[in-house]
């Protein structure tokens, strides 16, 4: 599964401010990687989208959590649409983003993190940075190092001239070559119909440079060697399904293997998805964001 959403990644992905001022701290100034919309009331969770993807996909989660809870849904600037910002500008764009939203969680009350793909990545290295600001994670279909997509052994190392060649034919991309792919990217990210079209217009609408910025350097981020500072109860969904080319075990192994450093986690296996498991299973996805919150 994972394999293919690498794979995707080379032709183009891999995935107004409420800002919170219920809530949130205000002992920073306000991000500028990304805004915030908040809605609901009760105990506090924030939901991060993955790569090229806007906070609109985590819909049905506001929906389903909002009568509960205060929901924070995160809008990353440049993504599905969003003007760029400051992500377009020179300089890293994932550090920049980790910091912000360390900053932003430790103004919350403990909040459960939700973070999907790049999202999820975010949330890990969050729950390190600050082990006590959170109570809880849910990372849904992310690797703590990506690269494990394209070997097992892979290191930073390694993947780096992988990540350059990536965020490389990305940016040698036109506009209209870039627009095209997004469809072919969506096919091997969301496997319901209704999905792949949500998908496709998101990757497209979102900003290249800052898509091939963020993908190399998910690539070259390895979490690994912080997942032992993480606190935080952590679970993990991951997505299988038989058409993507690699058997149930060795997806089972590879998260497994990935994840042995972090005590307690809860490996949880969702079937017959592809990595958008909120919108190719929602019924099960549903039941596991009850799960997680109860």
């Amino acid at each position: 599964m994972l394999r293919r959403i690498a794979r995707s990644a080379v032709l183009a992905v891999l995935a107004v401010v409420a800002l919170g001022t219920a809530g949130a701290s205000q002992s920073f100034d306000r991000p500028t990687r990304f805004s915030v919309v908040v809605s609901g009331q009760g105990p506090p969770v924030v939901l991060i989208p993955g790569l090229a993807t806007p906070g609109d996909v985590w819909d049905g989660t506001v929906k389903q959590l909002a009568p509960t809870h205060r929901v924070h849904v995160v809008q990353v600037a440049g993504f599905g649409g969003v003007d760029a910002g400051i992500n377009k500008a020179e300089g890293d764009i994932l550090p920049a983003l980790v910091q912000e939203m360390a900053q932003y969680v430790a103004g919350l009350e403990r909040p459960a993190v939700i973070g999907h793909s790049l999202g999820g990545l975010i949330a890990l290295e969050v729950a390190a940075q600050k082990p006590d600001a959170i109570g809880q994670v849910l990372v849904v279909d992310a690797l703590p190092f990506f690269a494990l997509t394209m070997s097992p052994d892979a290191t930073v190392e390694g993947a780096t001239q992988m990540a350059t060649m990536m965020r490389n034919q990305l940016m040698a991309q036109t506009d209209a070559q870039y627009s095209a792919s997004a469809p072919m990217t969506a096919a091997r990210l969301a496997k319901a119909a209704t999905a792949r079209a949500s998908v496709a217009k998101w990757a497209a609408a979102s900003d290249r440079t800052v898509v091939a910025k963020a993908m190399s350097e998910i690539m070259v981020t390895d979490a690994r060697p912080r997942l032992p500072q993480i606190k935080a109860k952590t679970t993990v969904l991951y997505a299988f399904d038989s058409t993507m080319g690699l058997p149930q075990a060795a997806i089972d192994a590879m998260y497994s293997r990935a994840y042995s450093g972090l005590a307690g986690v809860d490996l949880r296996r969702i079937d017959d998805s592809y990595h958008f498991i909120m919108l190719d299973q929602p019924e099960a996805f549903s039941r596991e964001i009850d799960a997680f919150v109860k």
